[in-house]
């Protein structure tokens, strides 16, 4: 039986990315039925419709939008996060390249029910494609007025400017998104105060993702019943997967939130790649902690059950690692990554992502000792939780999973390193199991 597709239901009809293909499929007529509503029942519709933030944390969107100062006279600003720089994530691109008016259906929703009246969609920097079919799209929005004063006919006026980030990963966390579109170093800012009461330009500001503000329209279509119908308990709609990785068929899955992360990968993805096993499985982007495999990828794909399992759906970027996969070669290559992207702006995570980087760098070039291990461990304890973002526990919590959950494996690798040191090391003398991450 197929499953309902509602995001993802235009990206092969390419008209849809022109503003009258877009309303022949049926598009802006969920804008029109909002401005026949009351902004705060536009608001309880997405609460009750249980949408959650697609962009990595997964708080409830609608009280999210409660949170703006009601009976506030100064400007607010509605801030479209759509920079995606987590590792394997790959859905929001998509959204804006081929299906641009959907998201910008979702902004006008909802600015007009938190009396937002200027909304920017900064995007990252590479996206060059996804960035002009966004500004192709908004260009439309004026000319036909959904965009401008009196929209639809309404009494209601939206500003809407697309914004070319830079390629940094730290601008994906909302509060450094906002340093960057002010013009400044994008440099995480302390909270409270959070955005809702002081973000762009020291005003109320509500930042969302782009797959979450794709969702409105739908549930003010569909009803928020229906949408909520869905998913599951607290998780309502559809959600979009990124799987990659040693798997059969990797791409872009739209599929409700009741779906198990075992299901996705065999019923959907096809399994293994022919000869393998998956060995582990990354849930929710490169920051998530692993999961290992068969024991424990029966886990619903949704926030809950995903917290429960001590990981996270984070921005259901599912990696999957296949026994030929080395995990001290994984790891290297992850925490590289998060020791380049540091923005430096707190000891912790400056210096610990460096550290624990250069640690198993020693170890995956057979360098390593046994105490590497435990060292790394107990640096993590002074990352986690102590820095401005999450960037310090997005490397953390990487680390820590794939130490503990495959301990032997990285011990082997040393002791193995240093029985090979006298002849020096050489890559194709390690077994297969541990060779270079794929």
């Amino acid at each position: 039986m197929s499953s309902p597709i509602f995001l993802t239901k235009n990206f092969k009809n390419p008209e849809a990315q022109t503003y009258d293909g877009y309303v022949k499929a049926g598009g802006y007529a969920a804008l029109k039925k909002a401005l026949t509503m009351k902004p705060e029942e536009i608001i309880e519709e997405v609460k009750k419709g249980n949408l959650r933030g697609r962009g990595g944390a997964g708080f409830p969107a609608g009280v999210k939008w409660g949170f703006l100062p009601k009976n506030y006279t100064g400007p607010k600003y509605l801030c479209v996060n759509a920079d995606e720089g987590e590792p394997g994530t790959f859905k929001d691109g998509p959204l804006m390249e081929f299906d641009p008016h959907q998201m910008l259906e979702g902004i006008a929703i909802t600015c007009y029910a938190t009396d937002i009246h200027s909304a920017y969609v900064y995007i990252r920097g590479e996206f060059h494609k996804a960035f002009r079919a966004v500004e192709l799209a908004i260009e439309e929005c004026y000319a036909k007025g959904i965009f401008g004063p009196n929209v639809m006919g309404s009494n209601f006026s939206l500003e809407c400017r697309p914004h070319p980030g830079a390629g940094a990963y730290i601008c994906g966390e909302e509060t450094g998104l906002i340093s960057s579109l002010e013009g400044k170093k994008g440099f995480p800012k302390l909270k409270p105060p959070f955005p809702a009461i002081k973000g762009l330009f020291d005003c109320p500001t509500l930042v969302n993702n782009v797959e979450t503000l794709a969702c409105v329209p739908h549930i003010i279509n569909m009803g928020a019943e229906a949408w909520a119908a869905l998913g599951c308990e607290k998780n309502g709609g559809t959600k979009l997967y990124c799987v990659s990785g040693q798997i059969s068929k990797p791409g872009l899955y739209e599929l409700p939130h009741s779906v198990t992360l075992k299901e996705l990968l065999y019923d959907h993805c096809g399994g293994p790649l022919s000869g393998r096993t998956i060995k582990a499985v990354i849930p929710g982007g490169s920051s998530a902690k692993i999961l290992k495999a068969p024991d424990e990828i029966d886990v619903r794909m949704d926030f809950d059950s995903l917290g429960k399992a001590g990981t996270m759906l984070g921005s259901a970027a599912v990696i999957v690692i296949d026994d030929s996969t080395s995990m001290v070669r994984a790891l290297d290559n992850l925490l590289r990554f998060y020791a380049h992207e540091s923005c430096g702006q707190c000891t912790p995570c400056r210096e610990g992502t460096k550290w624990i980087s250069k640690i198993i760098r020693r170890v995956a070039n057979g360098q390593g000792e046994i105490e590497d291990l435990d060292k790394i461990l107990g640096i993590l304890t002074n990352m986690v939780g102590n820095t401005i973002c999450v960037l310090a526990d997005a490397a953390a919590f990487p680390a820590e999973s794939f130490i503990k959950k495959f301990r032997p494996e990285f011990e082997e690798y040393i002791k193995r390193g240093k029985r090979m040191s006298m002849t020096g090391w050489r890559e194709e003398a390690v077994p297969k199991a541990m060779a270079g991450a794929h």
